[in-house]
């Protein structure tokens, strides 16, 4: 009778699972009929987006590495698809990971959210929302577009990345990915400069943004960003790759890391931004300090110096226009930086009464919700200059103290540990993040994609860096015990 009922009902299914297969089908026909060639391409979206968020509830890792993959080639999608607000993306991303994450790990899984790191970003969102109530009276549509990547996205993505990227495989892999994606968007800017542009890319450079992108005819490569964005962060890659062929022991890594470098290297003096030049020299500075070698920091130093007084007193590849724009950044003179320098005096009288700054959104990209206050006709060209005018003195200097102590913490995490391969990876990522912070004094990049990510995670990583050391030492340990135990089998032979 029991088998005679499953029959039955897996008959019934079978019927069921039929009937709502040949509604399906019928409806979707009758719709692409109407409609063409709409419904079939969103049937087929909707089946991978389905099946994806298999893949990310058993897993959300998954949602992460699509994450810092996504926000790669943001740019891209917006410039060659359109149509929507991709940023937009961002926030589903995050959103759908911290579900999958609530519900794939246990209660004791979060305790490693619990530091200093997670709650500095924390205050500065609090600070962030009340904003919104500034003196000022800036728009509050203008705030809420402007706290998205200035606070939200921190705030969401640093403990996310504590739980989900707890192995010290995860830094592997994390590295991987920025190495391979930064070498997409170098090869993208080289097309650019030497075959032309994707159509998109062209109704950029026909628009607004021709103005900066197109300097005596000769054009920037931006890749999928804009020419700041992505001549400094091939910058930092350079020093990233460079750190990471050193401190490898193999001949083919270094082989083909020191090649990245210079395939980075090329894609920065292509994007023609001067902004590069400060986040290579910070990023290299900072991995010469962090190596506490003296034979380094010496060696390390002297070529410092050798480079920087050969850009300045000689002229060295004066011919090429991309050396002489970089050569440029050394110039006290030169009228780009006057203008700065000019728009931070006439900052600094308009913001001596208002500590709190004109808050958020009042600058920069989303000025056009503040038409009738006076910051919204500034060009900050500089980050920490947005935060000041944003939130005052009191803001930037909470700001600016907090990335300040987080890398003074980073940098006394990575002095203690251990293992050599695990500390030299660390540095690379961690001078890569110095070199984004102490560029963002000359453009907006730490604020933007992909560059916001590579620092929020890189933090995190060399955060957890005590952990890996530990994890690391417990395997050694455990194969040295194993290989003692192996040796110490004699055999006794009789008299």
């Amino acid at each position: 009778m029991q088998r005679d009922s499953n029959h039955l009902f897996l008959k019934k299914s079978r019927i069921k699972f039929l009937i709502f297969g040949l509604l399906i089908a019928g409806i979707s026909s009758f719709a692409t009929a109407k409609l063409e060639l709409l419904v079939p391409v969103v049937l087929a979206l909707l089946a991978v987006f389905t099946v994806y968020l298999i893949f990310l509830f058993r897993n959300p890792k998954v949602g992460l590495v699509t994450l810092v993959i996504y926000c790669f080639l943001l740019g891209f999608l917006g410039r060659e698809i359109g149509g929507l607000s991709y940023g937009m993306g961002i926030e589903l991303l995050l959103i759908l990971t911290w579900l999958s994450s609530l519900i794939y790990y246990k209660k004791e899984d979060w305790l490693v959210i619990r530091n200093d790191l997670s709650l500095l970003f924390l205050i500065w969102f609090i600070v962030s929302v009340i904003e919104v109530i500034n003196p000022a009276g800036a728009s509050v549509m203008g705030w809420l577009m402007e706290i998205r990547s200035v606070a939200l996205y921190p705030v969401l993505l640093i403990p996310l990345s504590f739980i989900v990227f707890n192995k010290k495989s995860d830094l592997d892999l994390f590295i991987k990915l920025i190495l391979g994606l930064a070498f997409v968007a170098a090869l993208n800017g080289i097309k650019q400069i030497h075959f032309g542009l994707f159509p998109g890319e062209q109704r950029f450079i026909d628009g607004p943004g021709g103005a900066t992108h197109l300097i005596f005819g000769k054009l920037r490569a931006f890749s999928f960003y804009d020419a700041g964005q992505f001549g400094a962060f091939e910058a930092v890659f350079v020093v990233m790759a460079v750190v990471l062929a050193l401190g490898s022991s193999k001949l083919w890594k270094k082989v083909t890391l020191f090649s990245l470098a210079g395939f980075y290297g090329y894609a920065m003096l292509l994007s023609g931004t001067r902004g590069a030049f400060f986040a290579l020299v910070v990023a290299a500075v900072f991995a010469i300090f962090l190596t506490k070698n003296f034979k380094v920091l010496f060696l390390g130093g002297l070529f410092m110096a050798v480079f920087l007084g050969g850009l300045k007193y000689t002229t060295i590849g004066s011919n090429y226009y991309e050396i002489n724009r970089f050569r440029s950044s050394l110039d006290p003179e030169d009228p780009s930086l006057n203008v700065r320098f000019n728009t931070q005096r006439i900052l600094r009288e308009y913001l001596s009464s208002r500590p709190f700054g004109g808050g958020l959104g009042v600058l920069g990209a989303f000025s056009e919700y503040n038409q009738d206050k006076f910051l919204s006709i500034i060009q900050p060209d500089s980050y920490w200059v947005k935060i000041w005018a944003m939130y005052g003195i009191v803001g930037l200097t909470l700001w600016f103290s907090m990335l300040m102590y987080i890398l003074g913490k980073c940098c006394g995490i990575i002095w203690k540990i251990q293992d050599k391969k695990l500390r030299v990876k660390l540095i690379a990522i961690l001078s890569a993040s110095a070199g984004i912070f102490f560029c963002s004094y000359g453009n907006e990049v730490i604020n933007n994609m992909p560059s916001s990510l590579i620092v929020c995670i890189s933090f995190v990583l060399v955060y957890l860096g005590p952990k890996f050391d530990k994890e690391i030492a417990e395997e050694n340990l455990l194969i040295d015990t194993s290989n003692l135990d192996n040796n110490s089998l004699i055999v006794v032979k009789p008299i």
